[in-house]
């Protein structure tokens, strides 16, 4: 029985296949007809490409770069086992291939190997940042592995998409192995050579060495806090200690903020860098502020030398960092409930808050989820956000009512950035 996921049986002549294939493909494209000689995996995966309007002489659209890709591939869950599929294939390199790690939309998040093969990748957006289900790049190896969830190989002219129909890729997807919930897909990327059982099976023990990490290295629930504190969306934070609440001053708020994202400790000097910057003047002025922080948490929370929380200390940004390393992303959402401690100044504030706001913005835009998106536009700091009501003009359906809504604002706001920047040029 031949394999209904491997591009070439035994004996089968790749040259006259890929021309078998082409024929067919061209047929399809001018008849919407395809013929027994095609997969059923590849005819199903060409009927949802054409489906989904797709041009087939276009490339994948590009959905995240620079800062954003960063911070989105920092979160995903996958980034604990690349080390793992790298040492499964880590061989690929050197036969010339490519290997691929993408999320369950498609979206690249590691590309790695040849160098040469990777420059020629990239003429068709074969690259981390770029979007590569079948609904954006047509049937491919990990766009086809995630819409039918099976490890599948693609061969040369089988691809919908022309310009990537010199090169043949094998997928699997991977599984978080606690929810059995779609977290990406492993991918092999090469040439004709790619086309055989090996590079199938390789994959498929690359998905499978994932999920095991994942099983074995599952996160242990954080230890019950002895107290929480709220701090986003707002100018002081509170902090709840045995069902008591006490309201503290932004400084005091400051101080439990650093030291909650500082679980190891922090020094003398280094709060003061934190809270203070090069403005500290006399470290007096920090010992004051720590003595009147000890007396308003009490005397068995805070440790010094160093400065650090006795019990454990719960957070709502933390809970929201969680959250968005699981890649449960609209329930990261619905817990953001504004920028940490917008009022304050402090530097070790500062960056804390805006690594919290790039990770969050970054997996609303990254989502491409229209409920996602209106949400972040709807609060005040989104109301301004450009970027992110082009994304969601982009993701809303043409019949919804706020499409026309969401393209007005876009196109406003670009309007008055432009101004503002003409403005400062001008002076």
């Amino acid at each position: 029985m031949s394999n209904p996921w491997l591009a070439l049986q035994t004996g089968v002549d790749p040259v006259a296949r890929i021309g078998e294939i082409g024929r067919a493909h061209d047929r399809f494209l001018t008849a919407g007809a395809v013929d027994g000689r095609v997969r059923l995996v590849v005819a199903d995966s060409w009927r949802r490409s054409a489906r989904a309007a797709l041009e087939p002489d276009s490339t994948a659209p590009i959905d995240l770069a620079d800062d954003a890709l960063d911070a989105y591939r920092a979160g995903h869950p996958l980034a604990a086992v690349l080390p793992v599929i790298r040492q499964v294939l880590g061989d690929v390199a050197d036969d010339g291939d490519l290997l691929a790690v993408c999320d369950a939309r498609g979206r690249l998040l590691w590309v790695e190997g040849d160098r040469a093969a990777v420059r020629r990748a990239e003429r068709m957006n074969f690259v981390a940042g770029a979007r590569w289900d079948e609904r954006h790049a047509g049937t491919n190896a990990p766009g086809t592995a995630l819409a039918i969830d099976h490890a599948v190989q693609i061969f040369a002219t089988e691809h919908f998409s022309r310009p990537v129909q010199p090169w043949t890729c094998s997928a699997a997807p991977i599984h978080d192995p606690h929810t059995g919930v779609l977290l990406g897909a492993v991918d092999i990327t090469g040439g004709d050579q790619v086309a055989n059982p090996y590079s199938l099976a390789l994959v498929r023990a690359a998905a499978r060495a994932a999920e095991a990490f994942l099983a074995s290295a599952r996160r242990a629930a954080p230890p019950p806090a002895a107290a929480t504190v709220a701090a986003l969306g707002r100018g002081e934070a509170t902090l709840t200690v045995d069902g008591r609440r006490v309201r503290l001053g932004r400084r005091h708020a400051e101080l439990l903020v650093l030291l909650i994202a500082h679980p190891e400790g922090r020094t003398g000097e280094q709060l003061g860098l934190d809270l203070y910057g090069d403005d500290l003047r006399n470290p007096v002025t920090l010992r004051a502020e720590l003595s009147r922080f000890r007396r308003a948490l009490g005397p068995d929370l805070l440790d010094s030398r160093p400065y650090r929380l006795r019990s454990a200390v719960d957070a709502d940004f933390l809970a929201v960092t969680r959250l968005l390393e699981s890649g449960d992303v609209a329930a990261a959402l619905d817990a953001y409930h504004g920028p940490l401690l917008p009022d304050s100044d402090a530097p070790g504030v500062v960056r804390l808050r805006t690594d919290l706001e790039v990770q969050m913005r970054a997996a609303v835009r990254a989502s491409r989820d229209p409920r996602l998106l209106d949400a972040w536009t709807r609060a005040p700091w989104g109301a301004d956000d450009l970027e992110m009501w082009q994304a969601l003009a982009r993701a809303l359906p043409a019949g919804s009512p706020r499409a026309p809504l969401a393209a007005a604002r876009a196109r406003q706001l670009a309007g008055e950035y432009d101004a503002t920047w003409l403005q400062r040029l001008r002076h």
